[in-house]
């Protein structure tokens, strides 16, 4: 990104975020008739506030919490929820079901007798049905989705399969995008009945989407411009993320200082970062980076370290074979990229993979209880619940210096210290750390140029991040609103016509 100024006219005094529940919202927005919108669609999770030109109002997306899940669920009816919702119904419906599959029918096939009947067709002798591989789940009520965000920079994943029915990636996101907009359309007509009407808004994007194609970015914002639009958003404009968490941090802080500031937005799918440089009440953009890491890739990693090699991972087996018994490396690595992505282990119920663990089993031995487990996780489909016990460990060991693991249903239970679980996470942290170098060579500025640290996103919590921070800009790193820092700023930048269009982002 080239570098960019920015006026941003800053309150002589700072005036603080506010929420949707507020009983005395600001009304000044109504003189002029305009409000900034924002919605920042997360990977995990998604935010969106308004801003009347003084005051930053963050919508309530959920009953108790301004933070909503970034979650889909489908049912069988297709009919959709959304949020925490969602995720209450998949596991309602789905955790400790044991799951049965069935051959998919592809088709029917007819033979003939060779004899041409009454109506000069040929007579049938029999009809079969044509079977494909065993992967329908027959007992599936619905199918979850989270982190789709991390697909729309991949032209492989376009459709997902609901229920035999192909669903466009903006098909699954629309309906969060349809729940945001009636969330602010809600609080815009209790709250500032006189402002403009919530048709535009300022859509946050990372500074690159996942995905190995050279042209993810263009394709991941021409989906998420789809799919607003669906949601009757028409006029669209687009904001960096990084840069519009430093921009609420300016907003909330108008100190009049030339000032170099270094934004880093650690979360769910990305980290992204950006240089600017505070000039009175201007603001230039130095540089920006971002590369594909986040808490799920965290998440992902403990998975693989801490539970496959309770889950048989570097066992071997023995089996019959036709003049000898056969000693081998049990073939775990066919299993892993399915337990690995919780949204599709469900395939793992097929006969070609339960067959081997059922072999595996039967052998008895103290290994038998390791492939007991991952039988049971499959069959019993507990590999979001496994995920979302990581997760929690994870938040533990922001807090304390040791958590336990503990999933009953697996019979796994044990303590994870924040010193092992930062070893673990090593290559993170060293891609991490990179990440940060990489920018100060691109903005042409060493650590000591950099005058203030700006820290949000939920990986920001993780204590090793933080202090890795602290140790290369001592004194210099504060923490900014994790889940809403980004929404604000897109209300402002909405407001003040920051943003660019999506020709140009």
């Amino acid at each position: 990104m080239s570098s960019t100024n920015h006026q941003i006219s800053f309150p002589e005094f700072g005036t603080s975020t506010t929420n949707s529940s507020e009983k005395n919202a600001d009304r000044t927005s109504s003189e002029q008739g305009f409000i900034g919108i924002g919605v920042d669609y997360g990977t995990s999770n998604s935010a969106a506030a308004v801003f009347d030109g003084h005051n930053i109002h963050l919508i309530q997306l959920e009953k108790h919490s301004m933070v909503m899940p970034s979650a889909t669920y489908i049912d069988r009816d297709f009919k959709i929820k959304t949020g925490q919702s969602a995720i209450n119904q998949y596991i309602e419906s789905n955790t400790g079901r044991t799951i049965e599959l069935s051959a998919e029918v592809l088709g029917e096939v007819r033979t003939s007798t060779g004899q041409i009947g009454d109506r000069g067709l040929p007579e049938e002798a029999s009809t079969q049905k044509v079977y494909g591989q065993s992967f329908v789940d027959g007992g599936q009520q619905g199918r979850l989705f989270r982190g789709i965000k991390r697909l729309l920079g991949s032209t492989k994943s376009q459709r997902l399969m609901v229920f035999d029915r192909p669903f466009r990636l903006v098909a699954l996101i629309t309906p969060l995008l349809l729940r945001i907009k009636n969330s602010i359309d809600a609080y815009l007509a209790e709250r500032l009945p006189e402002s403009a009407s919530s048709t535009h808004v300022c859509i946050g994007h990372p500074v690159n989407f996942e995905g190995s194609d050279g042209n993810r970015n263009n394709t991941a914002l021409s989906m998420l411009s789809e799919a607003y639009g669906y949601a009757e958003f028409s006029q669209q404009s687009y904001y960096p993320e990084p840069i519009a968490a430093a921009l609420s941090y300016l907003h909330a802080n108008p100190i009049v200082s030339d000032q170099i500031l270094l934004a880093v937005d650690f979360g769910g799918g990305t980290l992204d970062l950006c240089v600017i440089r505070r000039q009175q009440q201007e603001f230039t953009v130095v540089a920006t980076h971002g590369i594909g890491l986040g808490g799920d890739h965290i998440d992902q990693v403990l998975f693989r370290e801490l539970l496959f090699p309770l889950l048989g991972k570097g066992e071997r087996w023995k089996r019959a074979g036709e003049d000898r018994e056969i000693e081998t490396a049990f073939p775990f690595e066919d299993y892993q990229e399915y337990l690995l992505n919780w949204a599709v282990s469900y395939m793992l119920n097929q006969n070609k993979y339960t067959t081997p663990l059922m072999q595996r089993i039967s052998l008895g031995d103290e290994a038998a209880v390791k492939f007991q487990r991952l039988y049971d996780l499959i069959k019993n489909n507990y590999s979001y619940l496994v995920f979302q016990c990581i997760k929690e460990l994870k938040a533990e060991l922001s807090e304390h210096e040791q958590a336990v693991l503990d999933i009953p249903e697996l019979d796994i239970e044990f303590a994870v210290s924040r010193e092992h679980f930062e070893q673990l996470i090593s290559d993170v942290l060293s891609k991490f750390q990179q990440s940060i170098s990489d920018l100060l060579s691109k903005a042409n500025l060493n650590a000591g140029e950099i005058q203030l640290v700006i820290r949000t996103g939920g990986s920001s919590l993780i204590p090793a991040v933080k202090q890795i921070l602290e140790a290369q800009f001592p004194g210099k790193v504060i923490e900014h609103d994790p889940f809403t820092s980004v929404a604000a700023g897109l209300a402002i930048a909405d407001y003040k016509k920051l943003g660019s269009s999506l020709e140009d982002s």
